[in-house]
């Protein structure tokens, strides 16, 4: 299904009954890498697995975060979605760090190895980011090289019950992870061992289990 929102068209798929719960990918992806999770959550939720902007089946536009948030703030009034489970991965947990300071829509907010400016993640990954766009020049590359740019006021603003998730082999820097929790008012912090940036998340269940364990006791 296709949504048009700030004039850019996303793509999306919706899956389940029950509490609304969005899932949005990281740099690059598109909505497919949760699909191990998603055939468990959407046994107990309402799934919207959405591509970003300039991703997956999603149409073309200006590349910056809370444009990004933008669309998914549109996303959540266009289809009248309340009491609403946002859990953004990379990309997408920034993108959503920046929608539920702006909307009491979002009551539940999971985030997944977010940074809070271009150098919240270690200098080889900046470096590996860096080398590749100069080599083969990508907006998406881009926007992780200029943005994003959190602010502890953006943080404190979020009202919803978060929970901030990394891996303790994570390519974000923990000081960045700690601070996000640290300024959500409320924030739980789980620092997972053994994991790395993404293998909690893509084509994998272990996603599934910690948004239903948080969500059962909120």
């Amino acid at each position: 299904m296709f949504l048009e929102v700030n004039g850019v068209k996303l793509y999306y798929e919706k899956h389940g009954a029950g509490r609304p719960l969005i899932l949005l990918h990281g740099n690059g992806e598109d909505h497919s890498i949760f699909d191990q999770s998603l055939q468990i959550l959407k046994k107990s939720y309402c799934c919207y697995v959405v591509d970003s902007r300039c991703h997956g089946k999603s149409g073309e536009g200006e590349l910056h975060y809370r444009d990004m948030a933008r669309d998914m703030l549109s996303f959540l009034i266009q289809l009248e979605l309340e009491d609403v489970i946002f859990c953004g991965y990379s990309d997408g947990a920034i993108v959503g760090l920046f929608t539920a300071a702006w909307t009491q829509r979002i009551t539940t907010l999971i985030v997944c190895g977010a940074n809070l400016s271009p150098w919240g993640v270690k200098l080889w990954a900046h470096g590996l980011v860096w080398a590749e766009n100069l080599f083969k020049p990508d907006p998406k590359l881009r926007l992780m090289l200029d943005e994003p740019w959190i602010t502890d006021d953006v943080l404190s603003k979020i009202q919803a019950n978060t929970l901030v998730l990394a891996g303790s082999r994570d390519l974000v820097r923990e000081e960045d992870t700690r601070r996000i929790a640290e300024m959500i008012p409320g924030a739980e912090l789980q620092i997972l061992k053994g994991e790395n940036h993404g293998s909690y998340i893509v084509h994998s269940e272990k996603l599934a289990k910690l948004i239903t364990d948080y969500c059962r006791i909120r």
